[in-house]
């Protein structure tokens, strides 16, 4: 059997193109690759910027879900039913309702976006973060790889065993 982190790290790799492909308005190219000098260096690591943060919830019924949801305010963002999942937002508050796709729930933070997905000035790359991570001695579920740049992911657990993906798409 293929590995459960690779198969999530796939989902939500999809989950993230589809959302960003789900916009109306058009983003240039340009807009979308910061330089390297619009990427903050922060050495200390102590204000990390983890960029847009969102929940991926595992649901049972795709309908039921949503219509709750909506219940208290938030409407689709992004997503399909035919694709089984949806992106709720209220306000700068996000959801994710994925059904069948992985199981418990996920804290998902995408450096370099903020809470509508547009690219933000100044954040730190996943690299950087992870490099600090590792630096606390915390233990990475998956890496990125050092010697690239622009998007990437690492996942770790927080002490009680949450699943939390920082995904840098840019």
């Amino acid at each position: 059997m293929k590995n459960p982190l690779f198969i999530l790290s796939g989902l939500v790799l999809s989950f993230i193109l589809g959302f960003y492909l789900n916009f109306n308005s058009p983003v240039s190219i340009k807009e979308e690759i910061p330089t390297l000098s619009n990427i903050q260096s922060n050495p200390t690591m102590k204000n990390i910027k983890l960029g847009a943060f969102s929940i991926s919830l595992s649901v049972k019924d795709l309908n039921v879900s949503k219509e709750f949801y909506e219940n208290l305010g938030f409407s689709v963002f992004a997503g399909s039913m035919e694709s089984n999942y949806l992106i709720m937002k209220n306000g700068d508050s996000l959801i994710g309702l994925f059904h069948g796709m992985f199981e418990g729930n996920i804290l998902t933070f995408n450096p370099g976006w903020d809470q509508n997905a547009n690219t933000v000035d100044y954040f730190d790359d996943v690299r950087s973060i992870q490099q600090h991570l590792k630096s606390k001695d915390i233990k990475l579920e998956t890496e990125a790889d050092e010697q690239t740049s622009g998007p990437a992911s690492l996942m770790l657990k927080d002490p009680d065993g949450n699943l939390i993906l920082l995904d840098q798409h840019i």
